[in-house]
């Protein structure tokens, strides 16, 4: 039987980000899972005609991606999600996956980032491996990219989660917001606030949202409101208890494809 793992993520078009970030997650996934192929797809049509375009770099979509694998005669196929959330972009490997039920012996979609409570919590253990050493009068903000799907209920949740430590998340497109975030760091006599992206990559929104000098940028932002800011440019992706919850959600798979017999 050929069994082949599909690791799907938004992708990005930053090739040293790629590389340390989404590569690093499927040569993981390759080295844990050695009787399956590995295979990409990204779900963003943008970053994959931007690859094609500036780099005539090939990225399948999902769809794409299982046509090939049918066209290669793979039984099993499990879907690895590298997306923070069961948001549009997950939805969209779901609806896609649909239309190929009938072409394989066996095909599962794994859950993505957050799908249960201990994900929450080895999250913040993942967090806290990865952030820097706080002083006094320090904080740490978490860039989220946010949604506007019922699923950003989740960047809420981790942010309800670290109340009790020095960590904020904060959320490009929906809730908590920036503004309210820069409330409760003055409220708290924060001086200097340390960015870091609580993304997959560290790509367009770290690079430009959250760090860049732009008058609108978080860095600029905070600094106008009286905070010093420092910027980590590191993606979870890089980040190796983050790969091995995303290792532990295909063992899951792995599992349920057993139990079907």
């Amino acid at each position: 039987m050929k069994k082949a793992i599909l690791v799907v993520s938004f992708g990005t078009s930053y090739p040293e980000t790629r590389e340390k970030t989404i590569e690093a997650c499927e040569k993981r996934v390759a080295q844990e899972f050695p009787d399956y192929t590995v295979f990409r797809a990204f779900t963003s049509n943008k970053i994959i005609k931007k690859l094609k375009t500036r780099d005539n770099m090939h990225i399948n979509t999902p769809s794409q991606a299982l046509n090939q694998l049918k066209e290669l005669g793979y039984n099993e196929v499990i879907i690895q999600s590298l997306h923070i959330i069961s948001g549009g972009e997950f939805e969209k490997i779901t609806a896609q996956v649909e239309k190929f039920k009938q072409d394989f012996d066996s095909i599962i979609v794994s859950q993505p980032f957050f799908d249960s409570m201990s994900d929450y919590e080895k999250a913040i253990e993942a967090i806290r491996h990865q952030m820097p050493t706080l002083k006094e009068q320090e904080a740490l903000i978490l860039m989220g990219h946010g949604s506007k799907h019922h699923a950003f209920s989740a960047y809420a949740c981790l942010d309800h989660m670290l109340l009790n430590e020095p960590i904020y998340l904060c959320a490009v497109e929906s809730y908590p917001g920036l503004d309210q975030v820069i409330e409760r760091l003055q409220q708290a006599n924060i001086k200097k606030a340390h960015l870091m992206p609580f993304m997959l990559v560290a790509g367009d929104h770290a690079t430009n949202d959250m760090a860049s000098d732009d008058e609108d940028s978080w860095k600029s932002t905070l600094e106008q409101a009286g905070i010093q800011t420092e910027c980590h440019l590191q993606g979870l992706g890089e980040n190796p208890l983050i790969q091995a919850q995303f290792i532990d959600h295909i063992h899951t798979a792995i599992e349920r494809v057993k139990a079907r017999g």
